[in-house]
C-alpha cells in the first residue's frame, strides 16, 4: 500500500543537542555529570507527569528548580543554559517542507505543555498537517494509543504511514501498530532510508 503520511519526532530528530558544553557547565555548577543533569530534567517523576499532561511545563520547571534549591527567578537562566546547545536542523525542516502537500506530514512527540507554543514561536507549526503532543493527549510513546491518535487525525491506515524517531523503543512501538519505522541515528543516512521507503511504496 502506498505511503500517504510521514510522521516525525521533535526532540532528538528535528531539534537535537549538538553542543554538550552548556549543559555540561550547568551540571558542573551543581557537582553533577552531564547524564545526571539530563536525567534530573527529563527522567524524574515530575518530567513523566509533565509528559502526560498531569502538570504543566512551568510546574515541572518549578519542581526542577526546587530540587536544585534555586529561587524561581533563576528558572529562565537555568532553562536557557540547559537547552543552550540544542539546535533546530534547518536542512531537515526544509526536507519536511518539501514533503508537505504531496504527503500528510505530522509530528508525534513526547513533550510537555509548552511545545506547541515553542513550535509556533519558531515558525515550525506550519510544517505539519497534524501535531500530536503527549501532554495534550495524555499518552506517551511507545504506547499504541499515541500512534493510533496520530493515524486517526491524519485519516490514514497504519500501513500507509512512516514514523521517524531517534529512540529504538518508539520505533518498536509504531511497528507494533503496523507503521513503518525509521530509526533516526544519523541525519544523512536516516533521510536516505526514508527517501528509499517513500520511493519503494
Amino acid at each position: 500500500m502506498a505511503i500517504r503520511a510521514v510522521f516525525f519526532d521533535f526532540g532528538g530528530v528535528i531539534m537535537r543537542t549538538e553542543y554538550q558544553s552548556p549543559r555540561q557547565k550547568l551540571a558542573e555548577r551543581f557537582n553533577m555529570d552531564y547524564d545526571e543533569m539530563d536525567k534530573a530534567v527529563f527522567c524524574s517523576d515530575s518530567a513523566r507527569r509533565a509528559s502526560l499532561g498531569e502538570i504543566t511545563e512551568d510546574e515541572h520547571w518549578a519542581n526542577v528548580l526546587k530540587r536544585f534549591k534555586q529561587p524561581a527567578s533563576e528558572t529562565q537562566p537555568f532553562r536557557d543554559q540547559f537547552f543552550g546547545g540544542d539546535i533546530i536542523d534547518l536542512d531537515l525542516v526544509e526536507y519536511i517542507r518539501s514533503l508537505h502537500g504531496s504527503l500528510h506530514t505530522g509530528l508525534i512527540s513526547n513533550a510537555w505543555s509548552g511545545l506547541r507554543d515553542f513550535l509556533a514561536k519558531e515558525k515550525l507549526l506550519d510544517l505539519f498537517d497534524t501535531v500530536v503532543i503527549s501532554a495534550e493527549v495524555r499518552a506517551v510513546k511507545p504506547s499504541a494509543r499515541i500512534y493510533e491518535l496520530a493515524l486517526e487525525q491524519a485519516k490514514v491506515g497504519a500501513s500507509e504511514a512512516v514514523f521517524v524517531d531517534d529512540a529504538p523503543e518508539n520505533i518498536a512501538g509504531c511497528q507494533k501498530v503496523g507503521m513503518t519505522g525509521i530509526l533516526f541515528n544519523n541525519p544523512e543516512k536516516s533521510l536516505d532510508r526514508l527517501h528509499r521507503v517513500l520511493k519503494s511504496k
